[in-house]
């Protein structure tokens, strides 16, 4: 079951997995059952520790500790980038001497893509032969995605102590998530609460070594007491990231039409952005900071990874959105602003209720069917109770929500907006030219995408990531989650 995360009380938004009748204490007999066989009652040790010591260890030494069975594999990007995180988080539990061990359980493709994954990794591993003890913990732990975490505590005697989604807890607390129980998760969740609770733009964006922002010579140093009493986006964004690029220009424009517009109302009411950069080297930062109107945090700044943290940064290009008052308006800065665009300020509950209804007076005299110039079929005007919600638009791959024109026949999703009306034949005709147009651009993705895996710092576009996961059908499936640190 899903629980959703609300700061006002003490619910929270981790993935419980479902337990299979009563939790049993880990015993040796059923760490046995857990993770042997009737052939095998030892998991195989980590490649460096092979090269020192037996290659094997016995699974009754595992009893007493903190397990998190780990499935993953060398072929998922998400997998590869989540496993750089938890490496640093194992090590250093090791190191301070907790009671803590990992279990590998490969979905790797063949024995040499799970010995090349497995190099690196200092934890234990299920041999890649033994399919069924894979198959059998994949049903009892209902793992439906990966990375999956799931942590047994040695004495499971509550079934709410007994799995959590181990991935969303070391991307949210790292090694303070430590030992995983429900006492330490209240604790962590208590303290976040009262974060919120005291938030300031002030003691967001300052540390005892810093008090300023840069503005665009870089040079000059504004006070972030400037800030107060101005609605403020943190954009997280970084040069080398394809979808990053596409959306600054956006931004930009939407930026300077809401300055214009706020300048013309009067009234003192202003809005600024602060640049959080996940830039490689100073001069990545300097170039792309260069094209930006806004301010920004010094380079390489640790605020830009607490503040990554503390909103639980999954992906960028990202645009948090801090009202007047100095607490959080939303995450959803970037997805507003692809849907209503200046209209989307200042970004409040009240503000995207207003533009929905509007959308919902403006659905009433669309079409009822269009064919659209690259792609084939007839698309259908849905509403959210009719097939719509969310959806990674097929045309500018951005998100949408609410109204959409859908194909009935293969999914196909686009916004009304980016909806380009042609008979029949030339909608045939146009997807042949925007088929070729997309080969050119997939070039030009792939030369990205081969950067990214070299790179220390990944990241994700949420568009890409689910055109690739499912083209079509979307908005049916569950995203899985890739990682973005600083």
């Amino acid at each position: 079951m899903k629980v959703e995360m609300n700061l006002d009380n003490d619910s929270n938004n981790l993935v419980q997995a479902p337990t299979n009748g009563n939790s049993e204490k880990l015993s040796p007999s059923t760490l046995s059952s857990l993770l042997g066989s009737k052939d095998r009652d030892y998991l195989l040790c980590s490649t460096a520790a092979a090269a020192e010591t037996d290659q094997q260890v016995k699974i009754s030494d595992l009893e007493g500790k903190v397990i998190g069975i780990y499935f993953s594999a060398n072929w998922y990007p998400p997998c590869r980038n989540f496993n750089r995180v938890l490496i640093g988080v194992y090590e250093q539990l090791k190191s301070n001497g907790s009671n803590f061990e990992i279990v590998f359980v490969s979905s790797d493709e063949d024995l040499d893509a799970f010995n090349n994954y497995r190099e690196n990794m200092p934890w234990l591993s299920i041999p890649f032969s033994d399919l069924e003890t894979k198959k059998a913990l994949n049903r009892k732990y209902d793992v439906e995605s990966i990375p999956c975490l799931v942590i047994l505590q040695p004495d499971n005697t509550k079934d709410d102590d007994t799995y959590y989604d181990g991935v969303e807890l070391i991307y949210r607390y790292g090694v303070d998530a430590f030992p995983f129980t429900k006492e330490k998760l209240d604790e962590l969740r208590r303290e976040e609460k009262r974060k919120h609770d005291s938030q300031t733009v002030t003691n967001l964006l300052t540390n005892p070594e810093r008090d300023y922002l840069l503005d665009q010579t870089i040079t000059r140093k504004v006070p972030v007491d400037s800030l107060k009493g101005k609605t403020v986006g943190l954009y997280l964004s970084a040069q080398w990231c394809m979808p990053c690029v596409e959306f600054t220009p956006k931004l930009i424009s939407i930026y300077q039409k809401i300055k214009q517009a706020l300048q013309e109302k009067g009234g003192g009411e202003d809005f600024e952005i602060v640049f959080v950069s996940n830039d490689r080297d100073q001069s990545s930062f300097e170039s792309y900071f260069g094209t930006m109107p806004w301010l920004a945090l010094p380079f390489r700044d640790p605020t830009a990874r607490t503040l990554a943290k503390y909103f639980d940064v999954q992906w960028i290009p990202c645009l948090i959105i801090i009202g007047p008052d100095g607490k959080t308006v939303t995450k959803q800065g970037r997805n507003l602003i692809n849907l209503y665009q200046e209209n989307a300020y200042p970004f409040t509950d009240a503000k995207v209720e207003s533009l929905e209804k509007e959308m919902e007076e403006a659905a009433k005299s669309l079409p009822r069917s269009e064919y659209h110039a690259g792609h084939r079929h007839l698309l259908t005007l849905v509403s959210e109770g009719s097939g719509g919600g969310p959806f990674i638009c097929c045309d500018c791959e951005e998100q949408g929500s609410g109204w959409a024109y859908q194909c009935l026949e293969c999914g196909y999703e686009v916004h009304p907006r980016c909806i380009r009306a042609v008979t029949p034949q030339s909608s045939i005709e146009d997807r042949i030219q925007l088929d070729f147009s997309r080969q050119l651009r997939d070039v030009s993705h792939e030369r990205f995408s081969a950067d990214m895996a070299t790179s220390p710092i990944p990241a994700r576009n949420q568009a890409n990531e689910a055109s690739s996961k499912f083209p079509y059908k979307k908005k049916k499936e569950r995203i899985v989650r890739q990682v973005f640190c600083f």
